[in-house]
Protein backbone atom coordinates (compact mmCIF):
# COMPACT_ATOMS: atom_id res chain seq x y z
CA UNK A 1 0.00 0.00 0.00
CA UNK A 2 2.82 2.36 0.94
CA UNK A 3 4.52 1.61 -2.37
CA UNK A 4 1.31 2.47 -4.23
CA UNK A 5 0.92 5.74 -2.32
CA UNK A 6 4.56 6.59 -2.90
CA UNK A 7 4.11 5.86 -6.58
CA UNK A 8 1.03 8.09 -6.78
CA UNK A 9 2.85 10.88 -4.94
CA UNK A 10 5.76 10.64 -7.33
CA UNK A 11 3.42 10.82 -10.31
CA UNK A 12 1.64 13.84 -8.79
CA UNK A 13 4.97 15.61 -8.30
CA UNK A 14 5.99 14.89 -11.89
CA UNK A 15 2.66 16.23 -13.16
CA UNK A 16 2.97 19.40 -11.06
CA UNK A 17 6.55 19.99 -12.23
CA UNK A 18 5.51 19.41 -15.85
CA UNK A 19 2.59 21.81 -15.44
CA UNK A 20 4.82 24.51 -13.98
CA UNK A 21 7.37 24.00 -16.75
CA UNK A 22 4.65 24.38 -19.37
CA UNK A 23 3.37 27.54 -17.72
CA UNK A 24 6.80 29.17 -17.36
CA UNK A 25 7.83 31.50 -20.18
CA UNK A 26 10.00 29.98 -22.90
CA UNK A 27 11.33 33.06 -24.64
CA UNK A 28 12.52 32.64 -28.18
CA UNK A 29 14.42 35.35 -30.03
CA UNK A 30 15.90 35.50 -33.50
CA UNK A 31 17.35 37.98 -36.00
CA UNK A 32 14.95 38.75 -38.84
CA UNK A 33 15.17 40.66 -42.11
CA UNK A 34 12.60 42.63 -44.10
CA UNK A 35 12.90 45.38 -46.69
CA UNK A 36 11.88 49.02 -46.97
CA UNK A 37 12.54 51.11 -50.06
CA UNK A 38 14.91 48.48 -51.39
CA UNK A 39 17.00 48.53 -48.18
CA UNK A 40 17.45 45.43 -46.03
CA UNK A 41 16.31 46.10 -42.47
CA UNK A 42 17.74 43.88 -39.73
CA UNK A 43 15.44 43.43 -36.76
CA UNK A 44 15.02 41.05 -33.85
CA UNK A 45 11.83 39.15 -33.08
CA UNK A 46 10.97 37.80 -29.59
CA UNK A 47 8.03 35.76 -28.36
CA UNK A 48 7.04 33.24 -25.69
CA UNK A 49 6.85 29.79 -27.28
CA UNK A 50 4.71 28.53 -24.39
CA UNK A 51 1.90 30.97 -25.20
CA UNK A 52 -0.64 29.38 -27.51
CA UNK A 53 -2.26 31.23 -30.40
CA UNK A 54 -2.11 34.84 -31.48
CA UNK A 55 -1.32 37.68 -29.10
CA UNK A 56 -0.77 41.46 -29.37
CA UNK A 57 2.40 42.70 -31.03
CA UNK A 58 4.71 45.51 -29.93
CA UNK A 59 7.24 47.38 -32.06
CA UNK A 60 10.33 48.53 -30.16
CA UNK A 61 12.26 51.47 -31.63
CA UNK A 62 15.89 51.86 -30.66
CA UNK A 63 17.89 54.75 -29.25
CA UNK A 64 20.11 56.77 -31.56
CA UNK A 65 22.83 54.10 -31.17
CA UNK A 66 20.88 51.69 -33.40
CA UNK A 67 19.27 48.26 -32.97
CA UNK A 68 21.60 46.91 -30.29
CA UNK A 69 21.50 44.41 -27.42
CA UNK A 70 19.75 46.86 -25.09
CA UNK A 71 16.74 47.17 -27.38
CA UNK A 72 16.72 43.41 -28.01
CA UNK A 73 16.57 42.91 -24.24
CA UNK A 74 13.47 45.13 -24.13
CA UNK A 75 11.89 42.99 -26.84
CA UNK A 76 12.51 39.86 -24.74
CA UNK A 77 11.04 41.59 -21.69
CA UNK A 78 7.88 42.27 -23.69
CA UNK A 79 7.82 38.63 -24.78
CA UNK A 80 7.90 37.66 -21.10
CA UNK A 81 4.72 39.71 -20.66
CA UNK A 82 3.03 37.60 -23.32
CA UNK A 83 3.49 39.80 -26.40
CA UNK A 84 5.36 39.24 -29.64
CA UNK A 85 7.90 42.05 -29.95
CA UNK A 86 9.92 43.28 -32.91
CA UNK A 87 13.01 45.36 -32.20
CA UNK A 88 13.07 47.12 -35.53
CA UNK A 89 15.88 48.70 -37.52
CA UNK A 90 15.45 52.36 -38.47
CA UNK A 91 18.90 52.86 -40.01
CA UNK A 92 19.01 49.92 -42.43
CA UNK A 93 21.44 47.00 -42.72
CA UNK A 94 21.61 46.85 -38.91
CA UNK A 95 23.79 49.96 -38.86
CA UNK A 96 24.93 51.05 -35.39
CA UNK A 97 26.83 54.02 -34.02
CA UNK A 98 29.75 53.93 -31.61
CA UNK A 99 30.03 57.66 -30.91
CA UNK A 100 27.43 60.39 -30.23
CA UNK A 101 28.56 62.35 -33.30
CA UNK A 102 27.86 59.36 -35.50
CA UNK A 103 24.59 58.57 -33.70
CA UNK A 104 23.46 62.17 -34.04
CA UNK A 105 24.22 62.11 -37.75
CA UNK A 106 22.28 58.88 -38.33
CA UNK A 107 19.23 59.97 -36.35
CA UNK A 108 19.04 63.58 -37.57
CA UNK A 109 19.40 62.60 -41.24
CA UNK A 110 16.53 60.17 -40.91
CA UNK A 111 14.23 62.56 -39.05
CA UNK A 112 14.93 65.27 -41.63
CA UNK A 113 13.83 62.82 -44.30
CA UNK A 114 10.73 61.67 -42.45
CA UNK A 115 9.00 59.97 -45.40
CA UNK A 116 11.87 57.44 -45.34
CA UNK A 117 11.51 57.02 -41.57
CA UNK A 118 7.78 56.48 -41.98
CA UNK A 119 8.34 53.94 -44.77
CA UNK A 120 10.78 51.98 -42.61
CA UNK A 121 8.46 52.03 -39.60
CA UNK A 122 5.49 50.89 -41.69
CA UNK A 123 7.55 48.08 -43.22
CA UNK A 124 8.35 46.83 -39.72
CA UNK A 125 4.69 47.16 -38.76
CA UNK A 126 3.57 45.05 -41.73
CA UNK A 127 6.27 42.46 -41.01
CA UNK A 128 5.11 42.15 -37.39
CA UNK A 129 1.45 41.85 -38.42
CA UNK A 130 2.30 38.86 -40.63
CA UNK A 131 3.88 36.82 -37.83
CA UNK A 132 1.86 33.69 -36.97
CA UNK A 133 1.92 34.56 -33.26
CA UNK A 134 0.51 38.08 -33.74
CA UNK A 135 -3.03 39.44 -33.63
CA UNK A 136 -2.70 42.01 -36.43
CA UNK A 137 -5.55 44.09 -34.99
CA UNK A 138 -3.72 44.72 -31.72
CA UNK A 139 -0.36 46.44 -32.27
CA UNK A 140 1.43 49.08 -30.20
CA UNK A 141 4.85 50.72 -30.37
CA UNK A 142 7.33 51.85 -27.74
CA UNK A 143 10.54 53.78 -28.23
CA UNK A 144 13.59 55.02 -26.37
CA UNK A 145 15.28 58.42 -26.86
CA UNK A 146 15.40 58.75 -30.67
CA UNK A 147 12.89 55.89 -30.82
CA UNK A 148 10.56 57.71 -28.44
CA UNK A 149 10.44 60.62 -30.86
CA UNK A 150 9.80 58.19 -33.71
CA UNK A 151 6.78 56.50 -32.11
CA UNK A 152 5.33 59.80 -30.94
CA UNK A 153 5.53 61.19 -34.46
CA UNK A 154 4.08 58.02 -35.97
CA UNK A 155 1.05 58.62 -33.75
CA UNK A 156 0.94 62.21 -35.00
CA UNK A 157 1.04 60.88 -38.55
CA UNK A 158 -2.12 58.88 -37.87
CA UNK A 159 -0.48 55.44 -38.06
CA UNK A 160 -3.02 52.83 -37.00
CA UNK A 161 -1.68 51.67 -33.63
CA UNK A 162 -3.52 50.92 -30.40
CA UNK A 163 -1.00 52.96 -28.47
CA UNK A 164 2.52 54.35 -28.28
CA UNK A 165 4.83 54.86 -25.31
CA UNK A 166 7.87 57.13 -25.40
CA UNK A 167 10.69 56.73 -22.87
CA UNK A 168 12.91 59.83 -22.53
CA UNK A 169 12.15 60.62 -26.17
CA UNK A 170 12.22 63.79 -28.22
CA UNK A 171 8.95 65.74 -28.17
CA UNK A 172 9.62 67.71 -31.37
CA UNK A 173 6.75 67.72 -33.85
CA UNK A 174 7.17 66.57 -37.42
CA UNK A 175 4.10 67.88 -39.20
CA UNK A 176 2.24 65.44 -41.43
CA UNK A 177 1.62 66.59 -44.99
CA UNK A 178 -2.08 66.57 -44.16
CA UNK A 179 -3.39 67.11 -40.62
CA UNK A 180 -4.26 63.64 -39.35
CA UNK A 181 -6.15 62.77 -36.15
CA UNK A 182 -4.13 60.80 -33.63
CA UNK A 183 -5.65 57.30 -33.39
CA UNK A 184 -3.29 55.88 -30.78
CA UNK A 185 -3.38 56.29 -27.02
CA UNK A 186 -0.16 58.02 -25.91
CA UNK A 187 2.10 57.72 -22.87
CA UNK A 188 5.23 59.81 -22.41
CA UNK A 189 7.75 58.97 -19.69
CA UNK A 190 10.16 61.84 -19.18
CA UNK A 191 13.08 62.68 -16.91
CA UNK A 192 12.12 65.85 -15.03
CA UNK A 193 15.77 66.99 -15.15
CA UNK A 194 16.40 66.00 -18.78
CA UNK A 195 18.49 68.84 -20.25
CA UNK A 196 17.45 67.86 -23.79
CA UNK A 197 13.74 68.48 -23.16
CA UNK A 198 12.80 72.16 -22.61
CA UNK A 199 9.73 73.05 -20.54
CA UNK A 200 8.22 74.74 -23.59
CA UNK A 201 8.24 71.43 -25.47
CA UNK A 202 6.43 69.69 -22.61
CA UNK A 203 3.79 72.44 -22.46
CA UNK A 204 3.29 72.34 -26.23
CA UNK A 205 2.88 68.54 -26.18
CA UNK A 206 0.29 68.67 -23.42
CA UNK A 207 -1.69 71.32 -25.30
CA UNK A 208 -1.46 69.36 -28.56
CA UNK A 209 -2.80 66.21 -26.92
CA UNK A 210 -5.56 68.09 -25.08
CA UNK A 211 -6.65 69.86 -28.26
CA UNK A 212 -6.98 66.48 -30.02
CA UNK A 213 -8.62 64.85 -26.98
CA UNK A 214 -6.09 62.01 -27.07
CA UNK A 215 -6.01 59.28 -24.41
CA UNK A 216 -2.79 60.77 -23.04
CA UNK A 217 -0.65 60.73 -19.92
CA UNK A 218 2.66 62.49 -19.30
CA UNK A 219 4.83 61.34 -16.39
CA UNK A 220 7.82 63.31 -15.14
CA UNK A 221 10.31 61.45 -12.94
CA UNK A 222 12.08 63.75 -10.44
CA UNK A 223 15.85 63.52 -10.54
CA UNK A 224 15.88 61.52 -13.77
CA UNK A 225 17.79 62.76 -16.80
CA UNK A 226 18.15 61.58 -20.38
CA UNK A 227 18.38 57.82 -21.08
CA UNK A 228 17.21 56.99 -17.54
CA UNK A 229 16.05 53.46 -18.51
CA UNK A 230 19.39 52.26 -19.91
CA UNK A 231 21.86 50.79 -17.38
CA UNK A 232 24.72 51.72 -19.75
CA UNK A 233 23.73 55.38 -19.82
CA UNK A 234 25.82 56.49 -16.83
CA UNK A 235 29.02 55.05 -18.30
CA UNK A 236 28.25 56.53 -21.72
CA UNK A 237 27.54 59.91 -20.13
CA UNK A 238 30.93 59.92 -18.43
CA UNK A 239 32.75 58.55 -21.46
CA UNK A 240 31.38 61.14 -23.87
CA UNK A 241 30.77 63.98 -21.38
CA UNK A 242 27.04 64.26 -22.11
CA UNK A 243 24.17 64.42 -19.58
CA UNK A 244 23.03 60.78 -19.59
CA UNK A 245 22.46 58.59 -16.54
CA UNK A 246 20.58 55.50 -15.49
CA UNK A 247 17.90 55.92 -12.82
CA UNK A 248 16.68 52.60 -11.43
CA UNK A 249 13.59 53.98 -9.73
CA UNK A 250 12.41 55.83 -12.85
CA UNK A 251 13.23 52.82 -15.04
CA UNK A 252 11.12 50.47 -12.90
CA UNK A 253 8.25 52.92 -12.44
CA UNK A 254 7.98 53.71 -16.16
CA UNK A 255 8.09 50.03 -17.14
CA UNK A 256 5.40 49.18 -14.58
CA UNK A 257 3.19 51.99 -15.87
CA UNK A 258 3.71 50.82 -19.45
CA UNK A 259 2.64 47.29 -18.48
CA UNK A 260 -0.67 48.65 -17.24
CA UNK A 261 -1.01 50.79 -20.34
CA UNK A 262 -0.53 47.85 -22.71
CA UNK A 263 -2.98 45.72 -20.73
CA UNK A 264 -5.52 48.55 -20.99
CA UNK A 265 -5.25 49.19 -24.73
CA UNK A 266 -5.13 45.52 -25.67
CA UNK A 267 -8.30 44.55 -23.83
CA UNK A 268 -10.74 42.99 -26.30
Amino acid sequence: MKKVLFGLSAIAIVLVVASLAAAAPRIEGKPVEYTAGGVTMKGYLAWDANVQGKRPGVLVVHEWWGQNEYIRKRARMLAELGYTALALDMYGEGKMAGHPDEAGKFSSELMKNFPVARERFLAALEFLKKQPTVDAGRIAAIGYCFGGGVVLNMARQGVDLKGVASFHGSLAVIKPEKPTPIKAAVRVYNGADDKFIPTEAVDALKKEMADQKVNFKFVNYPGAIHAFTNPEATENGKKFNIPLAYNEAADKASWDDMKGFLAEIFKK
